[in-house]
């Protein structure tokens, strides 16, 4: 397990009277819950010599120049700024900054982190722990419209009680229309169904794009969650060979904290939205309508471009104005193969890569090179907890949903702030993208950094 060094948290470089005071960031302050020793330097070792600061005792000179100074009692944060910017006006001074501790930041302990290249590699990665240090999701719910989720030990504590949205008894699974549980019922399905002539297995999509987004992290167990002190809010509407955009759509207006007929109000509204789920056709109107009222409520909207290696104008909810549409990425950094593409999509994030031989000769084929989380081993119905590589923008956009989130609990901002946020500090893309991969690869470190 490799392990950084750093100051424990942030500090922001303020402008003063043309001097660098070096303001305490609201969550940096020390063990004793108060900044009790600053650091002062001078523009000359002769103004450091002569110089009697007002209101602190000297403890020290440092080697480098300038000196350490404590004040008679620690103070809290709009103490210290009131503190450093009368030190900062005194002759001589050329800056001053608290005097932080610093700890030993470890990456998480989870024993699975070490495949989830996603987070952490600098080619593909998405720079998640610099974030980590500043933020951790706390306090924000993100609703994952999708198939519902199961039980899962790495993943019980952070979910919410969600709602079914699926008003058909028959794709629900589970005798009745839509109702209080959210658990997903498998959306199996055998040949000659769903208009498909080969049958399919249960995916547990919604608990593998939960996970992704706030699987608990440091436990020890398993993987990470990108928010691991976000919560989640399980909507599920996506069942026996899909789900429909009625369905959908009051699922959206319900989890940002909208009005459903019959439908009891959502005691948690969500401030960040996933939906990992689509189809042709340009965006709908009901889903435009219920996408803007999401919005207006103050809920940042995620969406998955789609994987049919196509422009995403021709895919909804996708192409569907104020959301934030996710393409995906490779391990090397390139557009994956199947992700949609177009001026349409916002950013790219990681949503791995896995192809057989046949698909493309040379190629890799290893499954560590999708993303993996949380998912269930049963084929139809759930069966033990496990965990799994999936690959899709389906897995893109979670990253998203999960930056958004610890954004969020670092400071209030509306959806379009976190969007334009978000884009003012990706990176390009490392490999190569044909047909528009938006701003760039989404960087979480230098977005929650430069909040």
């Amino acid at each position: 397990m490799r392990t950084r060094h750093r100051a424990a948290l942030a500090t922001v470089s303020l402008a003063f009277a043309g001097l660098a005071v070096i303001a305490p960031d609201a969550a940096a302050s020390g063990a004793t819950g108060g900044y009790d020793q600053f650091i002062v330097t001078f523009s000359n070792t002769t103004a450091s010599k002569s110089a009697a600061l007002p209101d602190v005792t000297p403890v020290r000179e440092l080697g480098s120049g300038g000196v350490v100074v404590r004040p008679a009692h620690g103070l809290d944060l709009p103490g210290a700024r009131r503190l450093m910017t009368k030190l900062a006006k005194h002759a001589g001074v050329a800056s001053v900054e608290p005097d932080l501790i610093m700890t030993a930041q470890s990456e998480p302990n989870d024993p699975l982190y070490k495949d989830q290249w996603d987070y952490y590699e600098p080619t593909g990665g998405m720079n998640l722990p610099g974030a980590w240090d500043r933020a951790d999701g706390t306090g924000v719910t993100v609703a994952v419209i999708d198939t519902g989720i199961v039980k899962h030990a790495d993943l019980n504590a952070n979910v919410l009680p969600g709602y079914d949205f699926i008003s058909d008894a028959t794709a629900a699974r589970d005798g009745n229309g839509r109702d209080a549980d959210p658990t997903d019922q498998g959306d199996w399905y055998a040949a000659g169904e769903c208009g498909e002539t080969t049958p399919s297995n249960s995916s547990w999509h919604g608990t593998h794009v939960a996970g992704t987004i706030a699987a608990l992290s440091n436990n020890g167990v398993g993987v990470a969650g990108i928010a691991p002190k976000a919560k989640i809010l399980p909507v599920r509407v996506l069942g026996k060979c899909g789900g429909r955009t009625s369905d959908i759509v009051d699922a959206i207006t319900w989890a940002s904290g909208g009005k459903v007929a019959r439908v009891p109000a959502n005691p948690t509204p969500a401030k960040v939205i996933n939906m990992s789920l689509g189809g042709s056709g340009r965006c709908a109107a009901a889903y435009q309508k219920a996408i803007n009222s999401a919005v207006s409520r103050g809920t940042t909207v995620v969406v998955a471009a789609g994987n049919s290696n196509a422009d995403v104008a021709n895919f909804s909810p996708a192409s569907c104005n104020n959301t934030i549409s996710v393409a995906a990425s490779d391990r090397e950094g390139n557009r994956a193969f199947y992700s949609n593409f177009g001026t349409l999509i916002d950013f790219t994030a990681p949503g791995g890569e896995v192809r057989n031989e046949t698909d493309a000769p040379g190629t890799r084929t290893k499954p560590q090179d999708g993303i993996l989380s949380t998912l269930n081993a049963g084929t139809t119905v759930a069966g033990a907890e496990t965990y799994q590589t999936y690959m899709g923008t389906s897995m893109a956009a979670p990253h998203v949903a999960g930056l958004a989130a610890l954004m969020l609990s670092r400071k209030a901002l509306s959806p379009a702030q976190v969007e334009s946020a978000i884009k003012a500090h990706v990176r390009p893309l490392p490999g190569t993208c044909s047909g528009g991969c938006g701003a760039g690869l989404v960087d979480a470190a230098a977005t929650v950094g430069a909040l």
